[in-house]
Protein backbone atom coordinates (compact mmCIF):
# COMPACT_ATOMS: atom_id res chain seq x y z
CA UNK A 1 0.00 0.00 0.00
CA UNK A 2 1.40 3.64 -0.66
CA UNK A 3 1.57 5.93 1.71
CA UNK A 4 -0.22 9.09 1.95
CA UNK A 5 1.76 12.16 1.83
CA UNK A 6 3.70 13.24 4.51
CA UNK A 7 6.07 16.55 4.99
CA UNK A 8 9.00 15.12 2.60
CA UNK A 9 6.95 14.09 -0.30
CA UNK A 10 5.15 17.59 0.05
CA UNK A 11 8.83 19.18 -0.10
CA UNK A 12 10.35 17.48 -3.02
CA UNK A 13 7.50 18.19 -5.00
CA UNK A 14 7.53 21.57 -4.26
CA UNK A 15 11.22 21.45 -5.15
CA UNK A 16 10.04 19.17 -8.31
CA UNK A 17 7.18 21.06 -9.99
CA UNK A 18 10.03 24.39 -9.46
CA UNK A 19 12.14 22.23 -11.70
CA UNK A 20 9.66 21.64 -14.55
CA UNK A 21 8.20 25.52 -13.88
CA UNK A 22 11.77 26.58 -14.69
CA UNK A 23 12.14 24.47 -17.63
CA UNK A 24 10.13 27.01 -20.17
CA UNK A 25 12.35 29.79 -18.83
CA UNK A 26 15.49 27.84 -19.52
CA UNK A 27 15.01 27.49 -22.84
CA UNK A 28 13.94 30.71 -23.82
CA UNK A 29 16.31 32.26 -22.37
CA UNK A 30 19.30 30.61 -24.53
CA UNK A 31 17.24 30.43 -27.73
CA UNK A 32 19.50 32.85 -29.45
CA UNK A 33 22.13 30.58 -28.78
CA UNK A 34 20.84 27.43 -29.70
CA UNK A 35 17.57 26.85 -30.87
CA UNK A 36 14.76 25.01 -28.84
CA UNK A 37 14.55 22.45 -30.69
CA UNK A 38 18.47 21.29 -30.31
CA UNK A 39 17.78 22.08 -26.63
CA UNK A 40 15.19 19.58 -26.07
CA UNK A 41 16.51 16.86 -28.63
CA UNK A 42 20.09 17.08 -27.34
CA UNK A 43 18.19 17.22 -23.56
CA UNK A 44 16.07 14.10 -23.98
CA UNK A 45 18.60 11.53 -26.11
CA UNK A 46 20.86 12.38 -23.41
CA UNK A 47 18.43 11.50 -20.81
CA UNK A 48 17.54 8.60 -22.51
CA UNK A 49 20.94 7.58 -22.51
CA UNK A 50 20.93 8.05 -18.59
CA UNK A 51 17.81 6.46 -18.32
CA UNK A 52 19.03 3.36 -20.57
CA UNK A 53 21.89 2.65 -18.10
CA UNK A 54 19.59 3.15 -15.38
CA UNK A 55 17.43 0.57 -16.27
CA UNK A 56 20.43 -2.07 -17.13
CA UNK A 57 21.64 -1.29 -13.46
CA UNK A 58 18.20 -2.02 -12.25
CA UNK A 59 17.95 -5.22 -14.64
CA UNK A 60 14.83 -4.14 -16.39
CA UNK A 61 14.90 -4.17 -20.20
CA UNK A 62 14.04 -1.20 -22.09
CA UNK A 63 13.85 -2.33 -25.39
CA UNK A 64 12.27 -5.81 -26.76
CA UNK A 65 9.82 -7.46 -29.10
CA UNK A 66 6.53 -7.68 -27.24
CA UNK A 67 3.59 -5.80 -26.56
CA UNK A 68 4.70 -2.51 -25.44
CA UNK A 69 6.85 -1.79 -28.40
CA UNK A 70 4.31 -0.46 -30.92
CA UNK A 71 2.52 1.50 -28.28
CA UNK A 72 6.00 2.53 -26.49
CA UNK A 73 6.81 3.97 -30.04
CA UNK A 74 3.52 5.68 -30.94
CA UNK A 75 3.85 7.17 -27.00
CA UNK A 76 7.42 8.50 -27.45
CA UNK A 77 5.68 10.10 -31.16
CA UNK A 78 3.13 12.02 -28.94
CA UNK A 79 5.63 12.82 -26.51
CA UNK A 80 8.21 14.27 -29.55
CA UNK A 81 4.89 16.30 -30.98
CA UNK A 82 4.65 18.13 -27.18
CA UNK A 83 7.73 19.14 -27.38
CA UNK A 84 8.15 19.74 -31.19
CA UNK A 85 5.35 21.80 -29.94
CA UNK A 86 7.01 23.91 -27.00
CA UNK A 87 10.26 24.42 -29.41
CA UNK A 88 8.11 26.02 -32.17
CA UNK A 89 6.02 27.66 -29.88
CA UNK A 90 8.25 29.74 -27.51
CA UNK A 91 9.59 31.27 -30.86
CA UNK A 92 6.11 33.17 -30.74
CA UNK A 93 5.17 33.82 -27.34
CA UNK A 94 6.46 33.82 -23.65
CA UNK A 95 7.57 31.11 -21.79
CA UNK A 96 4.45 32.24 -18.94
CA UNK A 97 1.59 31.60 -21.58
CA UNK A 98 3.40 28.33 -23.09
CA UNK A 99 3.73 26.54 -19.87
CA UNK A 100 -0.02 27.27 -19.01
CA UNK A 101 -0.81 26.13 -22.20
CA UNK A 102 1.19 23.14 -22.27
CA UNK A 103 -0.46 22.16 -18.51
CA UNK A 104 -4.12 21.92 -19.82
CA UNK A 105 -3.59 18.05 -20.45
CA UNK A 106 -4.98 17.02 -18.01
CA UNK A 107 -8.28 17.98 -19.62
CA UNK A 108 -7.73 16.55 -22.65
CA UNK A 109 -6.46 13.45 -21.21
CA UNK A 110 -9.59 13.57 -18.55
CA UNK A 111 -11.70 13.34 -21.46
CA UNK A 112 -10.01 10.46 -23.43
CA UNK A 113 -10.07 8.77 -20.05
CA UNK A 114 -13.41 9.26 -19.86
CA UNK A 115 -14.73 7.95 -23.06
CA UNK A 116 -12.46 5.08 -23.67
CA UNK A 117 -11.36 3.79 -19.97
CA UNK A 118 -13.75 1.83 -18.20
CA UNK A 119 -13.74 3.30 -14.34
CA UNK A 120 -12.13 6.74 -15.58
CA UNK A 121 -15.93 8.37 -16.32
CA UNK A 122 -15.88 12.19 -15.15
CA UNK A 123 -18.27 12.96 -12.61
CA UNK A 124 -20.83 16.18 -12.12
CA UNK A 125 -18.32 18.09 -10.30
CA UNK A 126 -15.02 17.23 -12.76
CA UNK A 127 -17.16 18.09 -15.65
CA UNK A 128 -17.64 21.73 -13.94
CA UNK A 129 -14.30 21.63 -13.78
CA UNK A 130 -13.61 21.13 -17.44
CA UNK A 131 -16.45 24.25 -18.36
CA UNK A 132 -14.81 26.36 -15.81
CA UNK A 133 -10.93 25.33 -17.56
CA UNK A 134 -12.21 25.93 -20.83
CA UNK A 135 -13.60 29.06 -20.00
CA UNK A 136 -10.04 30.39 -18.72
CA UNK A 137 -8.17 28.83 -21.88
CA UNK A 138 -11.28 31.21 -24.26
CA UNK A 139 -10.39 34.13 -21.59
CA UNK A 140 -6.24 34.07 -22.15
CA UNK A 141 -6.93 33.72 -25.74
CA UNK A 142 -9.49 36.13 -26.54
CA UNK A 143 -9.47 38.62 -23.55
CA UNK A 144 -5.45 38.74 -22.60
CA UNK A 145 -3.92 41.25 -24.63
CA UNK A 146 -0.45 40.22 -26.02
CA UNK A 147 2.51 41.46 -24.27
CA UNK A 148 6.23 42.02 -25.56
CA UNK A 149 7.00 38.29 -27.28
CA UNK A 150 3.78 36.55 -27.03
CA UNK A 151 0.84 35.77 -30.00
CA UNK A 152 -2.02 33.96 -30.31
CA UNK A 153 -0.32 31.99 -32.91
CA UNK A 154 2.05 30.71 -30.24
CA UNK A 155 -0.15 29.98 -27.72
CA UNK A 156 -2.42 27.68 -29.92
CA UNK A 157 1.03 25.91 -30.72
CA UNK A 158 0.96 24.73 -27.01
CA UNK A 159 -2.44 24.25 -26.87
CA UNK A 160 -1.93 21.67 -29.35
CA UNK A 161 1.42 20.03 -27.06
CA UNK A 162 -1.13 20.10 -24.14
CA UNK A 163 -3.37 17.87 -26.29
CA UNK A 164 -0.61 15.69 -27.19
CA UNK A 165 0.59 15.16 -23.87
CA UNK A 166 -3.12 14.46 -22.88
CA UNK A 167 -3.08 11.83 -25.67
CA UNK A 168 0.22 10.35 -24.61
CA UNK A 169 -1.26 9.36 -21.03
CA UNK A 170 -4.58 7.92 -22.19
CA UNK A 171 -2.54 5.77 -25.00
CA UNK A 172 -0.50 4.39 -22.03
CA UNK A 173 -3.66 3.65 -20.37
CA UNK A 174 -5.48 1.73 -23.02
CA UNK A 175 -1.85 -0.11 -23.96
CA UNK A 176 0.22 -2.91 -22.70
CA UNK A 177 2.25 0.18 -21.39
CA UNK A 178 -0.04 0.53 -18.51
CA UNK A 179 1.53 -2.88 -16.73
CA UNK A 180 4.99 -2.05 -17.96
CA UNK A 181 7.85 -0.88 -15.97
CA UNK A 182 7.38 3.50 -15.85
CA UNK A 183 11.10 3.31 -16.77
CA UNK A 184 10.51 1.58 -20.16
CA UNK A 185 8.06 4.05 -21.02
CA UNK A 186 10.54 6.96 -20.53
CA UNK A 187 12.80 5.67 -22.18
CA UNK A 188 10.69 5.37 -25.26
CA UNK A 189 9.29 8.73 -24.78
CA UNK A 190 12.45 10.20 -24.21
CA UNK A 191 14.47 8.24 -27.15
CA UNK A 192 12.17 9.09 -29.57
CA UNK A 193 12.00 12.47 -28.80
CA UNK A 194 15.45 12.75 -28.73
CA UNK A 195 16.14 11.10 -32.71
CA UNK A 196 12.65 13.09 -33.95
CA UNK A 197 13.62 16.53 -33.11
CA UNK A 198 17.32 16.44 -34.34
CA UNK A 199 16.18 14.72 -37.24
CA UNK A 200 14.06 17.29 -37.75
CA UNK A 201 16.94 20.13 -36.91
CA UNK A 202 18.97 18.61 -39.91
CA UNK A 203 17.09 20.31 -42.72
CA UNK A 204 16.56 23.03 -40.50
CA UNK A 205 20.66 23.61 -40.97
CA UNK A 206 20.50 23.67 -36.87
CA UNK A 207 23.46 22.32 -35.78
CA UNK A 208 25.22 23.21 -32.25
CA UNK A 209 28.54 25.05 -31.75
CA UNK A 210 29.90 23.89 -28.46
CA UNK A 211 32.49 26.44 -28.82
CA UNK A 212 30.45 29.32 -28.88
CA UNK A 213 27.88 28.98 -26.10
CA UNK A 214 28.53 31.05 -22.91
CA UNK A 215 28.48 30.05 -19.16
CA UNK A 216 24.60 30.95 -19.15
CA UNK A 217 23.87 28.56 -22.21
CA UNK A 218 25.76 25.82 -20.79
CA UNK A 219 24.47 26.30 -17.66
CA UNK A 220 20.91 26.36 -18.70
CA UNK A 221 21.90 22.98 -21.30
CA UNK A 222 23.38 21.35 -18.03
CA UNK A 223 20.27 22.01 -16.11
CA UNK A 224 17.62 20.67 -18.83
CA UNK A 225 19.73 17.16 -19.15
CA UNK A 226 20.34 16.17 -15.31
CA UNK A 227 18.17 18.13 -13.32
CA UNK A 228 15.04 18.33 -15.21
CA UNK A 229 14.88 14.91 -17.79
CA UNK A 230 17.48 13.39 -15.47
CA UNK A 231 17.07 14.23 -11.53
CA UNK A 232 13.56 15.52 -11.37
CA UNK A 233 11.71 12.77 -13.26
CA UNK A 234 13.86 9.88 -11.34
CA UNK A 235 12.54 11.78 -8.33
CA UNK A 236 9.26 11.72 -9.78
CA UNK A 237 9.13 7.80 -10.03
CA UNK A 238 10.40 7.36 -6.65
CA UNK A 239 7.59 9.12 -4.91
CA UNK A 240 5.49 7.60 -7.05
CA UNK A 241 6.36 3.92 -5.85
CA UNK A 242 6.05 5.06 -2.38
CA UNK A 243 3.20 7.77 -2.07
CA UNK A 244 -0.67 7.52 -3.54
CA UNK A 245 -0.83 9.31 -7.01
CA UNK A 246 -3.50 10.64 -6.94
CA UNK A 247 -2.38 13.33 -4.05
CA UNK A 248 1.08 14.45 -6.18
CA UNK A 249 -1.00 14.38 -9.59
CA UNK A 250 -2.71 17.40 -7.35
CA UNK A 251 0.15 19.45 -6.22
CA UNK A 252 1.68 19.15 -10.19
CA UNK A 253 -0.48 21.72 -10.70
CA UNK A 254 1.67 24.14 -8.75
CA UNK A 255 3.95 23.57 -12.12
CA UNK A 256 2.26 26.61 -14.15
CA UNK A 257 2.16 29.04 -11.38
CA UNK A 258 5.98 28.42 -10.84
CA UNK A 259 6.51 28.45 -14.53
CA UNK A 260 4.72 32.10 -14.54
CA UNK A 261 6.38 33.55 -11.89
CA UNK A 262 9.97 32.73 -13.31
CA UNK A 263 8.95 33.87 -16.64
CA UNK A 264 8.15 37.41 -15.04
CA UNK A 265 11.45 37.22 -12.86
CA UNK A 266 13.82 36.10 -15.11
CA UNK A 267 13.01 37.03 -18.31
CA UNK A 268 10.89 40.19 -17.60
CA UNK A 269 7.83 39.36 -19.35
CA UNK A 270 4.46 40.78 -18.43
CA UNK A 271 1.71 38.51 -18.78
CA UNK A 272 -1.50 40.75 -19.23
CA UNK A 273 -4.45 40.86 -16.74
CA UNK A 274 -6.84 39.10 -19.67
CA UNK A 275 -4.04 36.09 -19.51
CA UNK A 276 -3.70 35.85 -15.77
CA UNK A 277 -7.51 35.87 -15.18
CA UNK A 278 -7.87 33.04 -17.37
CA UNK A 279 -4.70 31.41 -16.49
CA UNK A 280 -6.43 30.95 -12.55
CA UNK A 281 -9.57 29.92 -14.12
CA UNK A 282 -7.51 27.30 -16.04
CA UNK A 283 -5.69 26.17 -12.63
CA UNK A 284 -9.08 26.33 -10.85
CA UNK A 285 -10.58 24.06 -13.29
CA UNK A 286 -7.71 21.65 -13.45
CA UNK A 287 -7.68 21.43 -9.52
CA UNK A 288 -11.27 20.84 -9.56
CA UNK A 289 -10.79 18.09 -12.85
CA UNK A 290 -7.43 16.06 -10.92
CA UNK A 291 -8.85 16.04 -6.98
CA UNK A 292 -10.13 12.79 -6.31
CA UNK A 293 -13.45 11.87 -5.42
CA UNK A 294 -13.49 11.24 -1.53
CA UNK A 295 -15.11 7.76 -3.01
CA UNK A 296 -12.71 7.66 -5.39
CA UNK A 297 -9.70 8.28 -2.67
CA UNK A 298 -11.46 5.89 -0.13
CA UNK A 299 -11.03 2.94 -2.61
CA UNK A 300 -7.48 3.14 -3.15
Amino acid sequence: MRKELDATAVLVMLALCLVWGLQQTAIKAIAEQVDPLLQIGWRSLLAAGLLYGLARWRGIRCLGRDQTLIPGLLSGSLFALEFLCMAVGLKYTSAAHMVVFIYTAPLFAACGLHWLVPGERLSGRQWLGMVLAASGVVCAFLIGKPSGGTSWQGDLIGLVGGAAWGATTVLIRRSALAEAPPLRTLFYQLGVTGVVLLALALPLGKHLDLAALDSLAWSSLAFQVFIVAGISLLGWFVLLSRYRAAPLGVLTLLTPLFGVLMGVWLLDETPGPGFLAGAALVLSGLLIVSYPSRSRAASR
